[in-house]
């Protein structure tokens, strides 16, 4: 029992409660762990991982998984954390976001401990008369504790009648699955909670609730989300993502290796002991970046991206040849993240600004750190984006 929790606890933020985790544990019968997804966008990235883990920790200890993709909870869509209502999706795009789902997640689950289930099996067949039975068992009240829902009835925001079925339809998903267990981010507590309280009504043994924190992105500040360009997808370039790892800061490299990695808590004690006797940072994230690379493609691409990323990069070297672009403008300047999003070589200004913060753009091998820098007429220069977008401009 000691060793299970030991386990559990890794990267969990709150049981809820662990007497009665500690009472399903002892019972010696394969619980049955519930976490869900909204197919809302068709990549997995790290972020999401934190909370995979979590389900591969009670794999790990021979229970069942069900990795639920919220089809119909997708239509609805999560107002968790949310200051206005979520538009809705339309079938077709979360059909084809989850198949994309179904193919990701084994990069961590064992398939013969997983089960892929698809909430709209038992939702589609609730029609109104079960809607309605299932909005009775809830109060505006209770609705209303909700932080983001407080938040934004306080301020006079707008909420949507149809977003109060969004809890409540996920607690019903532990109903229907019979859920011993469900993991969830700490943004989703209340709705887990509900579950909870509905399995209570429907006469089921309640679920222990067991929330993960939430992963920051490349910012090392905000949520990891594709909106905020600040993530890492599980299915991106071996070569890509080691580079991305090796541009987080030291500081969040420890919290990544707290919610990402698998190695054993001592092993990390080490590298953190190392550090604090005079080892490089850069060495220590290289153990980070290889695991992680390892584990979303083949063992040993970790080695091949960190020879890749030396000889590039901690060499100084370049692309023997480089493109040429011209690019015209009607100024005397240009700031230097509108020229680098008019050649593609950033998606967005948000995303510049971030890399320049980071050390992340170079001109001439030269590190930019002023986020404002003007780029004259008639210069011709090497701009260097991350750690493998190479471009000469000519302005």
């Amino acid at each position: 029992m000691e060793d299970a929790f030991k386990i559990i606890n890794r990267g969990t933020d709150e049981i809820l409660t662990e007497t009665d985790l500690t009472k399903k544990l002892k019972s010696g019968k394969q619980l049955v762990i519930k976490a869900g997804f909204d197919p809302t966008a068709p990549d997995l990235h790290l972020g999401h991982t934190v909370l995979l883990n979590k389900l591969r920790h009670f794999q790990d200890l021979g229970h069942k998984v069900i990795f639920l993709i919220g089809d119909f909870t997708g239509r609805i869509g999560d107002p968790s954390g949310k200051n206005k209502t979520r538009p809705t999706l339309n079938s077709k795009d979360l059909i084809e976001n989850a198949k994309t789902y179904e193919k990701q997640v084994f990069k961590i689950l064992k398939k013969e401990l997983t089960e892929i289930k698809f909430n709209s099996e038992w939702c589609d067949q609730l029609g109104a008369d079960g809607l309605i039975k299932l909005a009775s068992k809830y109060n505006v009240a209770r609705m209303l504790e909700r932080d983001d829902f407080n938040k934004r009835f306080t301020s006079n925001k707008s909420i949507a009648i149809h977003e109060f079925l969004y809890p409540l339809v996920q607690g019903y998903d532990s109903v229907a699955l019979k859920a011993d267990v469900e993991c969830g981010g700490t943004d989703q507590k209340f709705n887990l909670l509900v579950g909870r309280e509905l399995q209570r009504d429907y006469d089921q043994d309640p679920q222990v609730v067991i929330t993960v924190p939430i992963l920051e992105g490349l910012d090392g500040e905000k949520k990891m989300s594709k909106s905020l360009d600040n993530y890492i997808a599980i299915d991106e370039d071996p070569d890509e993502m080691f580079g991305k790892i090796m541009s987080i800061s030291d500081d969040l490299m420890w919290r990544w290796f707290e919610l990402l990695s698998f190695m054993p808590e001592e092993e990390i004690s080490k590298l953190k002991d190392e550090m604090d006797a005079g080892k490089n940072p850069r060495d220590i994230k290289f153990v980070l970046a290889e695991e992680l690379v390892d584990r979303f493609h083949e063992d040993g691409d970790g080695e091949k991206s960190k020879e890749a990323f030396l000889n590039r990069f901690q060499k100084g070297n370049m692309p023997d040849e480089i493109e040429l672009t011209e690019v015209k403008i009607e100024k005397d300047t240009i700031l230097l993240v509108n020229l680098l999003k008019d050649t593609n070589m950033i998606t967005s200004i948000s995303e510049g600004n971030r890399l320049i913060k980071q050390g992340g753009i170079k001109i001439n091998s030269k590190k930019v750190e002023d986020s404002k820098l003007e780029i004259p007429k008639g210069t011709e220069d090497i701009y260097q984006v991350g750690k493998r977008k190479f471009l000469k401009i000519k302005v």
